[in-house]
């Protein structure tokens, strides 16, 4: 029995191949896609994955259990990334790794400064960086013993949550919206058009942005981004 249990504790440590392994990593994030991503570096790495959508999931995840990392996208649907990086950074009982992300490169001096110990800026696609951004920050001892081969792989999302993450950005702008859900649209678009590589959709972020910080009348700019989104769902766009 006593072999069986050894054999169980060992098999849950880090090893090179699998450098994350027996790690839990709570990802809070919005974008079905930068989360597909995520969740495959996390498989490859041997870490396990749970997600929250916003601020009040995390809350709900934080109160149950506590992760080994937490990776905090900067922009949420109830508030900043920033405020629940805040409080993670404070806490009496603090997650050893706590990492911001954004499609925005500026916004990892927001991330610092809330108390992150590091930021990763999407597309996160490279295995080594994500590996590397989450065992600069954890002790020595949950290290993999041994060198460890660092990996030039990259992995790809699947498109179907992509398709998601664009199916719900053509719900919202469905409705009538204030500024404040304009902004969190165009954040929104943004992230996922950076994580997906299209210039066209982060283009089109940028100009409903700008519309609403420069209080424009943003019908031009939402008309763009509906039928760009609508070219891509229906195929005859890229995806």
């Amino acid at each position: 029995m006593t072999d069986e249990l050894t054999s169980r504790l060992n098999a849950r440590k880090p090893t090179p191949e699998r450098p994350l392994l027996g790690l839990t990593v709570l990802v809070v994030e919005d974008s079905r896609f930068a989360c597909e991503a995520i969740r495959l570096l996390c498989l490859r790495s041997g870490a396990r994955i749970r997600r929250a959508d916003c601020l009040a999931s995390a809350h709900r995840h934080l109160a149950v259990y506590r992760p080994s990392a937490v990776i905090v996208d900067m922009g949420l649907p109830d508030g900043s990334g920033a405020d629940l990086i805040r409080e993670l950074a404070a806490s009496d009982q603090r997650v050893p790794v706590i990492l911001g992300t954004s499609g925005e490169s500026l916004a990892e001096t927001d991330a610092l400064a809330a108390g992150a110990d590091g930021f990763l800026e999407k597309p996160i696609t490279s295995l080594a960086s994500f590996q590397n951004a989450v065992l600069a920050h954890l002790p020595s001892d949950e290290h993999p013993r041994g060198p460890r081969m660092v990996s030039a792989d990259k992995i790809a999302p699947d498109p179907i949550a992509l398709r998601d993450d664009l199916s719900h950005i053509a719900s919202v702008i469905a409705h009538p919206m204030d500024s404040d859900q304009m902004e969190y649209v165009a954040q929104f678009l943004s992230s996922v058009a950076q994580s997906a590589g299209d210039s066209d959709l982060a283009s089109a972020a940028v100009a409903l942005q700008s519309a609403v910080h420069n209080r424009l009348p943003p019908r031009t700019a939402l008309g763009d981004i509906s039928d760009l989104v609508d070219m891509r769902l229906t195929g005859t766009g890229p995806i």
